[in-house]
């Protein structure tokens, strides 16, 4: 899978054109591949894209400021396009949209990924944060844990509640962009058993041992 900033990397906007074959000898044809396609798509999505890009000219500049500002919104990867084109085909609407419209459509929903709805997982989040809970929290998800832990389990505890959702919402939709990413959470903790043993200590061992012989001597 490209990465949008190779793409940037390689392709020269000041020439570019909608046509892959009108693309500089010095472009990687892969790379125009996937630069004109997402506009194509675009294209195919909104049958009323030329109000936005009346000419060659006009989309030339389009793809230079899409770029810049997908690169500045953090979107890296093509995965993320693809969520983003997803919404544009589900939107319905017939004018392409502003990149900045199109990049907030490139943040998948915790549904889409999968995950707890917002909602449902700040209030996970809300009752492990109960000093009662403990080691016995349970978790649905680590994104659920990490926007938790991220959100400081004693905060979520004594904040009023709608300054608890907000701080959790925040970190929640930063571990969505993460799992769609495919960044590492941090890791659930294990369970500590309900009973930890210990080692006896020597002299109690050697104790119970003279104790045992001395009974079995009786009984012979």
């Amino acid at each position: 899978m490209r990465n949008a900033t190779e793409i940037v990397k390689h392709v020269d906007f000041s020439q570019a054109r909608p046509a892959v074959q009108q693309q500089p000898a010095s472009i990687d044809e892969g790379t125009a591949q996937v630069v004109n396609s997402l506009f194509n798509e675009l294209k195919s999505i909104f049958p009323a894209w030329k109000q936005a890009w009346p000419d060659d000219e006009a989309l030339k500049r389009a793809k230079r400021s899409w770029i810049k500002g997908l690169m500045a919104a953090g979107i890296h990867s093509l995965e993320q396009i693809r969520f983003g084109l997803m919404t544009c085909r589900a939107s319905g609407q017939d004018f392409a949209p502003s990149v900045g419209k199109f990049v907030e459509w490139c943040q998948p929903t915790a549904e889409q990924l999968g995950l707890p709805p917002t909602e449902k997982a700040f209030q996970e989040a809300a009752r492990n944060s109960h000093p009662a809970v403990g080691q016995g929290a349970r978790w649905s998800h680590p994104a659920v844990h990490h926007a938790a832990t991220e959100s400081g389990l004693s905060n979520l505890f004594r904040l009023n509640e709608d300054a608890g959702r907000k701080l959790f919402e925040r970190n929640y939709s930063i571990a969505c962009r993460m799992v769609a990413a495919g960044q590492p959470l941090r890791e659930i903790p294990k369970a500590l058993p309900s009973e930890v043993s210990t080692p006896a200590k020597p002299e109690t061992v050697q104790s119970e041992l003279a104790k045992m012989r001395a009974a079995l001597g009786r009984r012979s």
